[in-house]
């Protein structure tokens, strides 16, 4: 049986290699966890789609279920789910992020 909400996860995030799916949008974001996230992915420099959830109540439940992941934001790149803010916000501060982004292709190697 297709699931209308997860064909549209999965279009999003193979149409772009970084998406956050967020509460609000990249510029004004509606909690402190997706601030959080949009001031890292800025900070590294990737470019990203923010998906507003909070304008989509069927979208709001189905990004949950699509990634067995209970809580908002949720980033994915080039089409893997990465995780939440805590993850993100560790991965940022351990240099995993970046090593992440560099190998996937979506942020351009840093050089020494």
């Amino acid at each position: 049986m297709s699931n209308p909400v997860f064909d549209q996860i999965q279009s999003e995030i193979s149409a772009n290699p970084v998406v956050l799916y967020m509460k609000g949008t990249p510029v004004f974001p509606q909690c402190g966890f997706s601030a959080r996230v949009v001031q890292i992915l800025s900070h590294v420099g990737v470019p990203f789609k923010g998906v507003n959830i909070l304008e989509d109540q069927e979208l709001r439940e189905g990004i949950k279920a699509f990634a067995n992941w209970p809580t908002i934001p949720q980033l994915y790149v080039k089409g893997e789910f990465v995780g939440g803010c805590d993850i993100v916000t560790e991965m940022f501060q351990s240099g995993e992020l970046q090593t992440l982004l560099e190998d996937n292709g979506v942020m351009p190697k840093a050089t020494a």
